[in-house]
């Protein structure tokens, strides 16, 4: 006779027997780790982080501090100390009444800790209130080093917050109850697709541990990401030229030429139907042109930004000119290719050439005396070893900026993804944008240290004049007519730098619009949403806290507003213009080719 008992014994044996067997398949796995770890590509030490010398200083500076003021020290060690050692005894105290419950919680909330057991077992609770008693204090004890320069105070806070972030109970296998709730649920089945995945973006990045963020194999450019209907009419070294069909029988008559950044891809303007700024602009009446840049290998190590002006920016306009028969075009230029867009009309300026007639500018910085959250990557040490790298490898390769742009916001973009991927076995999602955001490109070597030294280092455009292709190039000759749209939240390109490089220029023509929400979404914000407001101010010679706090807001998308900007300066009326009816050849449908290659050193 078989009791109940017994039946439950029997599921409790046949469960654990398949959890090894789950977890044998480990050793099948572990030929593939060992083949990718051996192989892996190498990349300068100095990109993982600041030399030895920052937390030297910040230990001199923090001791100096001890010496001559032990009674801060002191009170706030005891501070520390109080709170652990008090926590450590309520604990005890809830163990010894009997009954398995955490003590009382006073931490702040935290999506990090949002299963309960973080709040109702004693152990996982326990776990999380000391290590946020320790963050604080950690925090705490960077904040009291005073003796250190502004520069690297700030690097060693986001150091510090780095190693921080690391530490998080929740990045832990034993220590996270999400993940071990899951191990057993599934029989240790999570445990095993979570070390596969963790191999395949392994694998996928040579050895480099970059966390995928979007399920690659549900989008396919052209397909179903990067779909409005054009023609690639023009190629060179550096550049496919996109003109788009029209979808209204009359145009404007001034073509519109987009500059997109070439460290990601284009398509981020094209990335489907609902949101894609490409189509909106065609169903406008205008006849758009898109550059969707080469993404450069080793042999491109000596291309500079000269050649992405002369061979891209210039090239660009008098194909246009060509393709319309038109004398002058408007220019947008997003990010990088909007700093790139202002020493073009600089130099268009000197050269005495008016083929642009106004131009909008997407997020981009031409005054770096700032330099926001990118400060710890612009000392010496990390610009050194990037510097080196680029001689290495003749390109900077686009692992490496994905993984400091990640590395901002680590929680969301680096710990929080890896714990669902490699520890949980999740798929990551069918999302267009994480998608987008994982398909990176490379800088060519002597493009990305003119940019990173000249620029962002001594800030030479905003404060000298920069030079290149032959000229001292500078912002106040950048003098037709302008837009700028800068977004509140970028950690990227903020728009109060943004707006002090706009006041700069020589146009007496300007217009500011600053959006709200960040780098891409205050950008691909289409008037369909209702979503993000905007900030408009037409006193330009006001500080930027003076521009915001007499500027209008506006609900809604800024497209329309830009959209009435750019008609103003787009002439008049004409028949739509047909990809490839002024006889020009058409090499290929878009999105083109140039897009679909994946990043390599």
């Amino acid at each position: 006779m078989t009791t109940e008992s017994d039946n439950g014994g029997d599921a409790a044996a046949e469960s654990l027997a398949r959890m090894k067997e789950n977890l044998s398949k480990v050793d099948s796995l572990r030929d593939r780790l060992t083949h990718v770890l051996a192989h892996r590509h190498t990349h300068q030490a100095a990109l993982d982080g600041p030399n030895q010398e920052l937390f030297q200083k910040a230990a001199k500076a923090y001791m100096q501090e001890a010496m001559s003021n032990p009674a801060k020290l002191i009170e706030h060690q005891l501070a520390f100390w109080t709170k652990s050692v008090t926590h450590f005894v309520e604990a005890q105290q809830a163990l010894a009444k009997g009954t398995l419950s955490a003590p009382e919680d006073r931490t702040a909330p935290d999506r990090r800790f949002a299963n309960p057991m973080w709040q109702e077992h004693p152990y996982f609770n326990f776990v999380k209130q000391q290590y946020l008693m320790n963050a604080e204090a950690i925090t705490q004890a960077v904040e009291d080093v005073e003796d250190m320069e502004p520069r690297e105070k700030q690097r060693l806070q986001y150091f510090s917050r780095q190693i921080i972030d690391m530490m998080s109970p929740t990045n832990f296998l034993a220590t996270n109850p999400d993940v071990l709730q899951k191990a057993v649920e599934t029989e240790g089945e999570s445990l095993i697709k979570g070390l596969e995945n963790l191999i395949s973006d392994l694998e996928a990045n040579n050895g480099e541990m970059v966390v995928r963020l979007a399920d690659e194999s549900a989008f396919e450019l052209g397909e179903n990401i990067a779909t409005t209907p054009g023609k690639v009419v023009f190629r060179n070294r550096m550049f496919e030229l996109i003109q788009y069909t029209p979808t209204t029988e009359t145009v404007h008559a001034t073509p519109l030429v987009v500059f997109p950044p070439w460290i990601n891809k284009y398509y981020i303007l094209d990335l489907k139907a609902q949101n894609s700024f490409v189509k909106w602009v065609v169903d406008q009446g205008y006849t758009l042109f898109m550059v969707s840049w080469v993404n450069p290998d080793g042999a491109y190590r000596d291309v500079g930004m000269e050649d992405y002006v002369e061979d891209g920016y210039i090239t660009a306009f008098n194909q246009v000119k060509a393709i319309t028969g038109e004398k002058s075009i408007n220019a947008v230029g997003y990010c990088i290719a909007g700093t790139t867009l202002s020493l073009t009309l600089s130099l268009l300026k000197q050269r005495g050439d008016t083929s642009v007639k106004s131009a909008t500018f997407f997020t981009a910085l031409t005054d770096f005396s700032d330099q926001g959250e990118f400060r710890p990557f612009l000392t010496d040490d990390f610009v050194d070893g990037i510097e080196a790298e680029t001689a290495d490898k003749g390109v900077l390769p686009s692992i490496v900026m994905a993984r400091t742009f990640s590395f901002l916001r680590s929680n969301d973009l680096v710990y929080g993804p890896a714990v669902k991927s490699y520890m949980l076995g999740e798929t990551p999602p069918a999302f267009d944008l994480l998608y987008w955001n994982g398909d990176g490109a490379n800088l060519p070597a002597k493009m990305a240290m003119q940019y990173l030294r000249g620029l962002c280092q001594r800030n030479e455009l905003a404060e000298q004049g920069f030079d290149l292709c032959g000229h001292h190039l500078v912002l106040d000759e950048v003098d037709i007519p302008l837009c700028a749209i800068a977004c509140e939240t970028d950690h990227i390109a903020p728009w109060k730098d943004s707006y002090r490089g706009i006041q700069q220029m020589g146009s007496k023509d300007k217009t500011f619009i600053m959006t709200q929400s960040g780098h891409i979404a205050g950008i691909v914000n289409p008037p369909s949403k209702g979503k993000y407001g905007h900030y408009t101010n037409k006193d330009l010679t006001l500080s930027y806290e003076d521009w915001l706090e007499a500027a209008k807001f506006n609900e809604g998308s800024w497209w329309p507003l830009w959209e009435k900007w750019l008609t103003k300066r787009s002439g008049k009326m004409i028949p739509a213009r047909i990809p490839g009816d002024g006889g020009q050849e058409i090499l290929c449908d878009a999105p083109g080719t140039y897009v679909a290659v994946k990043a390599r050193g």
